[in-house]
């Protein structure tokens, strides 16, 4: 029995200095180059899409039970939903709309599940009163989720940065 003890202990040792290792490598998830292109190219087939007023293509870049919070924070919930939410705004005021995003981050929690975020510039929206609203900017924040070897927006807001103010000189404000 004291044989399997000093055989036992140094084995233990061994394992149990492995283990930060393991953990550590485990919690820095990275993607592969292929994971990052194809994250980018459901942005923009989701900018794209909604350039073309198609509120179906737009869906489709969503998961099945995907959210989504626009810049007012109104919440649509489900690829259904946020079809016919799209499909909506694009026979109201984004009938004429051109979206563009830009992805600027990825930050891969697991090799499935990454959180992105994008600059948007939408410009060509129509006020109620049909006139046309400057472009308005904004950040896009999407968790992105992998499903069977496809990436799909699992939950998307998006914020309007605010309209820049003249300065005391009557200078714009940066």
């Amino acid at each position: 029995m004291r044989f399997s003890n000093v055989v036992a202990a140094p084995i233990l040792s061994l394992v149990l200095l492995a283990l930060p290792s393991v953990s550590f490598s485990q919690s820095q998830a990275v993607g592969s180059e292929a994971d990052s292109a194809a994250i980018k190219k459901t942005c923009a087939d989701f900018s794209e899409s909604f350039t073309r007023h198609d509120g179906h293509a737009v869906a489709m870049t969503f998961a099945e039970d995907a959210d989504f919070t626009n810049m007012r924070g109104i919440h649509s919930s489900g690829r259904k939903d946020i079809e016919k939410w799209f499909t909506g705004l694009f026979t109201g005021n984004l009938k004429d709309s051109v979206r563009t995003d830009t992805v600027k981050s990825i930050r891969y929690f697991s090799p499935d599940l990454a959180a992105v975020d994008a600059d948007t510039v939408i410009a060509g929206t129509k006020g109620a009163d049909g006139s046309v609203i400057p472009p308005r900017k904004g950040l896009m924040v999407v968790l992105m989720v992998k499903e069977n070897g496809h990436w799909f927006i699992g939950t998307f807001h998006e914020s309007e940065y605010p309209v820049a103010r003249p300065g005391p000189a009557g200078d714009s404000a940066k």
